[in-house]
């Protein structure tokens, strides 16, 4: 919330009283998917990646094009080729060992904050590395988080299968569910 607030004070001057923000949130909890997700690959770079804000038309315009083009939503390249983010996901990868933060401009969201340090208390190997669509196929897995769940699998990103890793999502949501609880 503290994310939230301080984002859309630096953007709007302002921020939304925290009980309707979070009044939104629990609406939107009860339709996220379960996937598996088909993503596709397009180049986007978001302006301010680091903020948290609505104004991307450009998201929304990606992830209609990519519905139309049979996939449930996008993954973002950046101008280097490497994975940032899709459109309201963190990417995240498994490498078979470590779990595989992509290295590029991203808004850190608050789940892979959480996620990351739970990852590092129970001692679980996770790096910081490009990820390019010609790494894909070496890969053992990928999922994307965010505030509504820390891990959805993807089985597939342009046009390369990716396997399924049980054992990844699973590690995810240990991680997840391993964070104290805060108070409201």
């Amino acid at each position: 919330m503290e994310r939230l607030r301080s984002a859309s004070v630096e953007l709007f001057g302002r921020a939304l009283p925290e009980d309707v923000v979070r009044a939104h949130l629990r609406e939107a909890l009860h339709d996220g998917p379960d996937g598996p997700l088909a993503l596709a690959a397009v180049e986007h770079e978001r302006f301010l990646p680091h903020i948290k804000h609505v104004g991307e038309v450009a998201k929304t315009h990606l992830l209609r094009q990519a519905v139309a083009d049979g996939f449930d939503d996008a993954a973002f390249l950046d101008r280097e080729g490497r994975f940032s983010e899709a459109t309201i996901w963190n990417l995240v990868f498994w490498d078979g060992d470590a779990v595989v933060w992509p290295e590029a401009r991203i808004l850190t969201g608050t789940t892979l904050g959480l996620v990351r340090r739970q990852l590092d208390a129970l001692g679980i190997g996770q790096r910081v590395a490009p990820v390019t669509p010609d790494d894909l196929p070496a890969l053992a897995g990928a999922a994307v988080m965010n505030s509504w769940t820390p891990g959805i699998p993807v089985h597939r990103i342009g046009s390369t299968d990716l396997p399924e890793a049980p054992r990844f999502l699973q590690t995810l949501h240990r991680a997840y569910t391993a964070e104290p609880p805060t108070a409201p």
